[in-house]
């Protein structure tokens, strides 16, 4: 009887490892899933530090070949719901990235075409040459429309109105306001052009242009 025990507690303790073992392989499908999922609404904003599997490798590429076909054929309401969700937050990446007072564009960057980063980058140049830097609390996005979106060969480029709220200002080295007010909510009203090559398997978006 204890042989016939300890039998069965092994093949239940074999089964258990096998299902911890599936999960494990469905969890990181799913991880890898999410992670392509908010590449693809946010862009990337750092490298990937590890080398995932090359089961990983495929659910990836399989998953971005889906999501680049469908943005190729068609911008639709479904798909510019999506959008409006990871610019919102692109938005506010952007916006306190380059608030923020290290006068840096670091967390952002993926974000930007080279042109939109060269001109944030310089501006921050002068910003800290003054030795100012930025305050700011980020209340939120209060609107974000699609005000026109267009196709251009292989480019689409998506215009967005956006109204936000914040708590900003500038000081001084000592500490001395500038400009602006840490204790009043500011409305904010920007339209910003976001681009993305329909043909790549790259699903990232860039602020392209900024028209106010």
């Amino acid at each position: 009887m204890l042989v016939e025990i300890n039998q069965q507690s092994n093949y239940y303790h074999g089964m258990n490892y096998s299902f911890e073992y599936i999960d494990i392989i469905l969890l990181a499908m799913i991880a890898g899933f999410i992670f392509l999922r908010l590449r693809g609404i946010l862009g990337k904003r750092s490298g990937f530090d590890g080398k995932p599997s090359s089961q990983l490798k495929e659910v990836l590429k399989t998953v971005n070949k889906e999501q680049s076909k469908k943005i190729n054929e068609s911008f639709d309401d479904e798909a510019q719901k999506e959008f409006l969700k990871g610019a919102k937050i692109a938005y506010e990446t952007v916006i306190t990235d380059f608030s923020d007072n290290d006068n840096k564009i670091t967390t952002s960057k993926p974000l930007l075409n080279n042109e939109i980063y060269n001109q944030f980058n310089q501006a921050l140049k002068e910003r800290s040459s003054r030795g100012h830097y930025a305050e700011i609390t980020f209340i939120g996005v209060n609107s974000a429309i699609i005000k026109e979106h267009k196709k251009i060969g292989k480019i689409l480029n998506v215009t967005v109105n956006f109204i936000a709220e914040v708590i900003t200002c500038i000081r001084d080295k000592d500490k001395k306001i500038v400009s602006g007010d840490p204790e009043k909510i500011k409305k904010i009203y920007d339209t910003w052009v976001f681009s993305r090559d329909t043909t790549s398997t790259n699903p990232n978006w860039q602020l392209v242009n900024i028209l106010t």
